[in-house]
């Protein structure tokens, strides 16, 4: 098992290795604090490992939540997960600083940016 914090982890990769995790709550949408900026946790697939797979573990180590990994989006390096759990366990790597709830409006423009196909999710799915 990894060990160390989301930064590291989505840096030692490549981004056409990386599975992004799209979590979704009520219309926000969860962000953790990579290098002094917001985004998505992200990680790396295990051996056999499917995407959605991949999203569910990495946003559990990263920050304790529980989702469902339900939605793989086109073309394929992001997963839309909805929470499964309202407090995050007493295991996540990072800390509760590091941790943030934006509404889609909001989170669509977040330093860094989002792929193509993560804007294209929030834009079609913000509340009105």
């Amino acid at each position: 098992m990894y060990e160390g914090n989301g930064a590291e982890m989505a840096l030692e990769q490549t981004s056409e290795e990386l599975v992004d995790a799209v979590v979704v709550n009520d219309g926000q949408l969860l962000l953790v604090n990579v290098q002094g900026g917001w985004g998505l946790p992200s990680g790396v697939p295990e051996e056999a490992e499917t995407a959605q797979a991949t999203a569910a573990r990495v946003v559990y180590e990263l920050t304790g939540y529980l989702v469902d990994g339900s939605s793989l989006l086109e073309p394929g390096s992001a997963v839309v997960c909805h929470l499964l759990s309202q407090d995050p366990s007493g295991e996540a790597q990072l800390t509760a600083g590091q941790l943030r709830w934006a509404p889609f409006a909001e989170a669509v423009d977040i330093d860094g940016g989002l792929s193509a196909p993560v804007r294209a999710y929030l834009e079609g799915h913000t509340p009105v």
